[in-house]
């Protein structure tokens, strides 16, 4: 790929609020030794194994201060990266390479450490059944690129937002009156084209909320022998998912469990950086 940075996304928006945080007024140290335009060149080395993703993001951030900038990319989202590998090569003016580093940094970084742990946990569960989702457990404003890079690791996306699909916790069962009074006004609520998931904690909740018609079933904080319980129960009349402290260190109870789904915030709240960086600036003719 090469010069990625023409194509606009359609998260040019929020990119630019990541620059304009980060470039309140100027960028004071680059100004001062830098205050006129000079063409350069920068590298993009990995610092650790894992898996890439961002690339695109990456580029467009330094494209949003200069359209003029070049980007070569030596791999693509979803590739394997090796520590010292060199993943792309940036050139333009020293300013912009200086002036958008850290922001670029960030996104990919990010990105890269959630495809990264996702991938782990994936292989994980290779050899059953069941898939694993994202939450809705993001950070502020980095949802779309936190659930991208969930899927490049070989993850599916759970629902994107509230608006998106109807999911009764604890607390809307409680505001309800209960599991089937939960679900049957959700039932008369929404279109009948929506699916409707609802949390139980135990046996007893599982149950009620089968008999009520839930299409979904989250098995919510329950240990590995009542998922399994609650998966016979259930005999495929819905769809099942675990929840709850999900983690690649505990996933391979959930295994036997038989259940269709597991979502796990992790993911996406507590997946370390890949460590990248951007070295060897020169100015070039």
């Amino acid at each position: 790929m090469n010069n990625p940075v023409t194509e606009k996304l359609h998260v040019d928006e929020l990119i630019m609020m990541a620059l304009k945080e980060d470039i309140s007024n100027e960028d004071i140290s680059t100004n001062a030794v830098m205050p006129e335009y000079k063409k350069g060149t920068v590298d993009l080395i990995c610092k650790q194994d894992g898996v890439i993703c961002g690339l695109n993001v990456f580029a467009r951030t330094f494209a949003l201060l200069d359209a003029a900038t070049e980007v070569e990319l030596y791999k693509k989202d979803g590739d394997e990266v090796k520590k010292s590998e060199h993943i792309a090569k940036v050139t333009g003016d020293i300013r912009v390479l200086l002036s958008g580093e850290r922001t670029a940094l960030n996104y990919l970084q990010r990105m890269s450490g959630i495809a990264t742990y996702t991938r782990r946990v994936v292989k994980l569960l290779e050899g059953c059944k069941t898939k694993l989702l994202d939450t809705r457990k993001t950070t502020p404003n980095m949802r779309i690129f936190e659930k991208y890079a969930v899927k490049v690791g070989g993850g599916v996306n759970h629902r994107y937002n509230l608006s998106d699909g109807i999911l009764l916790k604890d607390n809307h069962i409680g505001a309800a009156g209960g599991v089937a009074a939960a679900i049957k006004m959700a039932k008369e609520y929404a279109p009948f084209v929506r699916k409707i998931e609802v949390e139980v904690e135990n046996l007893d909740m599982c149950r009620e909320a089968v008999e009520a018609g839930a299409d979904i079933i989250m098995l919510d904080n329950m240990s590995a022998d009542d998922m399994a319980k609650a998966v016979k129960l259930i005999g495929g009349r819905a769809l099942t998912e675990c929840s709850g402290n999900v983690t690649a260190e505990n996933i391979e109870n959930i295994k036997r469990t038989g259940v269709d789904y597991v979502s796990s915030g992790a993911l996406t709240h507590s997946a370390p950086i890949l460590d990248l960086s951007l070295k060897n600036l020169h100015p070039v003719d």
